[in-house]
């Protein structure tokens, strides 16, 4: 059995205009392999990840603490404690958590951990692609990078 308390782990900051908050990487702690879920706190005021979908992971959000809004593809919807989103792996599973609350905001986001994935950011009008790790993943990825949404190029050229 792998087995961890979360206070046993250290919180790990991300901060980029806006998008300010802690994460907790659970299943990197007891070396899960094929599941992804992180602890996230998010301060009031700010936004998670950039708007985004994937093409190959399942994402769900399941809200512990506090309240906010949850961007879905194009539409805004409140969270508070207890609230459970899925967030299928296509265009329809586009999201972004907001946390316009004046506390923090705690929640859960469990994953497939499937590769290679290609993630969608269409506000940031570009496309990320990981092989070798998944989005989140635990090893060096053999590819990865990110391109313009309009990048095209002939096959034979």
């Amino acid at each position: 059995m792998r087995h961890i308390n979360e206070g046993d782990i250290d919180w790990k900051a991300y901060e980029q205009e806006g998008h300010e908050f802690r994460r907790k990487e659970l299943t990197n702690a007891v070396a899960a392999e094929q599941l992804g879920c992180s602890l996230y706190e998010l301060p009031s005021g700010n936004r998670s990840w950039p708007y985004h979908y994937h093409t190959a992971n399942e994402e769900a959000l399941f809200v512990l603490d506090g309240t906010g809004i949850v961007r879905l593809n194009g539409d805004e919807r409140p969270l508070e404690s207890g609230d459970f989103v899925a967030f299928p792996a296509t265009e329809d599973g586009g999201h972004q958590v907001v946390n316009d609350s004046s506390g923090s905001l705690r929640y859960l986001v469990v994953s497939t951990m499937e590769e290679p994935d290609v993630t969608v950011y269409p506000e940031m009008e570009k496309f990320g692609v990981y092989v070798g790790s998944p989005p989140g993943g635990r090893e060096e990825r053999t590819f990865e990078g990110y391109f313009p949404l309009d990048a095209d190029t002939e096959y034979w050229e």
